[in-house]
């Protein structure tokens, strides 16, 4: 790739959800192209009633290919993908051909990423229950980027850049250990490598972020037992899984402490002790992230051959396509995915 701002494809997402519209609102911001150069990996037609939406004048114009793109603030260049079907795509309702065509510009895009035509992806949100009906029974968009890359070994992360109410200089990272599955399978998913492997991760990616620091990224791992399971009272998987995993990582020269109670870890974080945490489960990691920075949080799949961002949130079908969703996690993810791209570069 040349050495420019980096180039990034945005995947539409779901049609029926924010998607489309979150993307335009986004592109509006002039900071968006200060960063990075984005091109729209989805249906024009689509692009067109988003920005007949927000009625800003912006020109969706098709391209062959992400190369010959021009983008800036007055013009979105879109690299055609989905069936005409997805026209008929009712906002804020299921449907099988909104699945397809988010399924479509997700391998879109990740294809244009490996091989080389893309710095980067960012991703809109895509209806998980659209992909099944579509015919695609993946958990969600991280085990689906995970199959087309030909990769096991990946992580989700949950990414807050720094801000007036969050101390640690580059932000906090959240990555999670086990993800999209049911809380009663947990327990038998985790493992010490499982654990590692995760905090492995977290220590590649905010050493990338914390560059030029000498010093490796401190990561406070959560206890999965209510007051790190007191002892063996609570449950025993502290004593049995985690401490044996986070005294291996130290051994490897990891900065991991843990396991503590994730109340008061991520209290801890959120004052600069900790530059990543390593949650056991999806609700563990989402809720706490989420509640000291919704609106920017950035989810970032770790693992992948490819750089991969997406907004934090879902579709929010209930108030797509009315002008009423936030664009602040579109926004993150795009700088996120250009400073990634950027870091990878100088690499």
């Amino acid at each position: 790739m040349p050495n420019t701002k980096p180039l990034i494809a945005v995947t539409m997402g779901d049609p029926a959800g924010v998607g489309p519209e979150i993307i335009v609102g986004a592109w509006s911001e002039t900071v968006v192209h200060d960063w990075c150069r984005p091109v729209v990996v989805g249906h024009p037609e689509i692009m067109r009633r988003a920005v007949a939406l927000w009625r800003t004048g912006v020109k969706v114009v098709e391209v062959e290919s992400p190369e010959s793109a021009r983008p800036s603030p007055d013009e979105i260049p879109c690299v055609p993908c989905g069936a005409a079907e997805a026209l008929d795509v009712r906002p804020g309702q299921l449907d099988a051909r909104a699945g397809q065509a988010a399924y479509d510009a997700v391998v879109t895009a990740t294809r244009l990423a490996l091989d080389g035509k893309v710095d980067a992806i960012t991703t809109a949100p895509l209806q998980k229950e659209a992909l099944h009906r579509a015919g695609y029974e993946y958990p969600g968009h991280t085990e689906l980027l995970a199959h087309v890359c030909g990769i096991d070994d990946y992580a989700m992360m949950l990414y807050l850049g720094p801000g007036e109410d969050l101390l640690p200089p580059a932000g906090l990272a959240v990555v999670h250990v086990t993800l999209h599955t049911a809380l009663r399978n947990v327990f038998g998913q985790l493992t010490e490598e499982a654990i590692l492997a995760k905090a492995r991760l977290a220590d590649q990616f905010m050493s990338r972020l914390m560059r030029p620091a000498k010093s490796r990224p401190r990561i406070g791992v959560c206890a999965l037992n209510p007051h790190a399971g007191e002892g063996g009272l609570f449950g025993d998987e502290e004593i049995s899984i985690i401490r044996p995993a986070v005294q291996r990582g130290q051994a490897e020269g990891l900065r991991l402490e843990g396991p503590l109670p994730v109340d008061t870890l991520m209290v801890h974080a959120r004052n600069g002790k900790f530059d990543a945490v390593v949650a056991m489960y999806h609700d563990q990691g989402h809720i706490a992230l989420k509640l000291l920075g919704m609106h920017r949080a950035v989810n970032v799949t770790l693992g992948l051959p490819i750089i991969r961002t997406s907004v934090a949130h879902g579709t929010a079908f209930d108030i797509a396509w009315r002008r009423r969703a936030e664009t602040g996690s579109m926004i993150e993810a795009l700088r996120v995915a250009a400073l990634l791209a950027a870091a990878r570069n100088e690499e």
